[in-house]
């Protein structure tokens, strides 16, 4: 399950991709019109200014804007940045791999074959998919 940080991480992104190219958008107006808490949407919005989603302006029409254009932004980006792995579980995740305590054989391990599978297909919707999708 997405967390609600990546939910609405996801939703803020996809509104600052609707408006105009060059127009800022203030994080109450994302707030208000998602139905998101300010406190809350600061600190997401703080985390995708730094990962090179997002700038921002201070002062009189200042706000956030889109670094890149919206069909150069893939969802597994996204994903990675809010939530951390996209894998179900670490032992088939590409770039968090750990190794099962419980787990002697990977390669024999039912579940571990099914994982891959999970894993494969959700990173193809999530690597074909761009934010320019979803405006």
């Amino acid at each position: 399950m997405l967390s609600k940080r990546t939910k609405y991480g996801i939703k803020s992104l996809t509104f600052i991709a609707r408006q105009e190219k060059g127009v800022k958008v203030q994080i109450a107006t994302i707030s208000e019109s998602e139905n998101i808490s300010h406190k809350f949407l600061e600190s997401i919005l703080l985390t995708l200014r730094k990962a090179g989603f997002l700038g921002a302006k201070k002062g009189k029409g200042g706000g956030y804007y889109l670094l890149k254009e919206a069909k150069d932004i893939k969802m597994t980006e996204i994903i990675r940045t809010l939530e951390g792995p996209i894998a179900m579980l670490p032992c088939v995740s590409l770039n968090y791999y750990e190794k099962c305590d419980d787990c002697p054989d990977e390669e024999a391990c039912s579940v571990h074959k099914l994982m891959i599978q999970v894993r494969d297909n959700t990173l193809k919707v999530l690597h074909n998919n761009t934010l320019a999708d979803l405006v």
